[in-house]
This record gives C-alpha cells, sequence and structure tokens, in this order.
C-alpha cells in the first residue's frame, strides 16, 4: 500500500525521475484493488464513484508509466504509443524489463 501512496500522495503528477519495476507493479495491483472495491461500492451508492475514481487516478497512472519508461532508459513520449494497437505491447513488454544499473539521463536509479 505504501508504494501506491508514494506515487498517489508524493509524485501525483512527477513526470520527471524514474519509477522501479516493484513500484510500478505494486501501484498497478492496488489500482486494479481499489477500482473493484470503488465499482462495488458505485454499484450500491452511486454510478459516479468509479467516473470520479478513474479521472483522480489518470494523471498518477500515466506519470507512473512515463517515469517507469525512463528507468527503462526509453523516452516518457513512448508512453503515448500505447494508443496504437499492437505497438501498446512493446509498452507492456518494456514494463517487465529490469531497472538500468546507476544513474542514466533521467536521473539516480530508484530504490
Amino acid at each position: 500500500m505504501k508504494w501506491y501512496l508514494k506515487v498517489v500522495k508524493d509524485n501525483y503528477a512527477n513526470f520527471n525521475g524514474r519509477a522501479s519495476r516493484k513500484e510500478y507493479w505494486m501501484f498497478f495491483l492496488f489500482n486494479i484493488i481499489i477500482y473493484i472495491a470503488v465499482g462495488v461500492l458505485s454499484a450500491v451508492i452511486s454510478p459516479f464513484l468509479l467516473l470520479i475514481y478513474g479521472l483522480a487516478i489518470i494523471i498518477p497512472s500515466i506519470a507512473v508509466g512515463v517515469r517507469r519508461l525512463h528507468d527503462v532508459g526509453k523516452p516518457g513520449w513512448f508512453f503515448l504509443l500505447g494508443i496504437i494497437p499492437f505497438v501498446n505491447v512493446y509498452i507492456l513488454v518494456l514494463s517487465f524489463f529490469p531497472s538500468i544499473k546507476g544513474a542514466n539521463k533521467y536521473g539516480e536509479e530508484p530504490e
């Protein structure tokens, strides 16, 4: 949960620097869990809860994706390639690559 909070609270719209593989995938995991919980609540309370959560989390989701691409040495603009069919698989595969050891042009190696 600390990884999710780190992305949402500390790096809400931070597109600079690097995000480790663990930070990216733990954010993704907790985002899915919370999205399911909010989906259940929105079915009971209000259908707008899911929309509000989705809009609130879109910026940190893009930011952590861009920082993850920086971690493997690719420019953040590659994230936009995710809208092209079949090219988005390349972006997904990049998210599985290990971090580049040491500093790169996007910053120091994350913890």
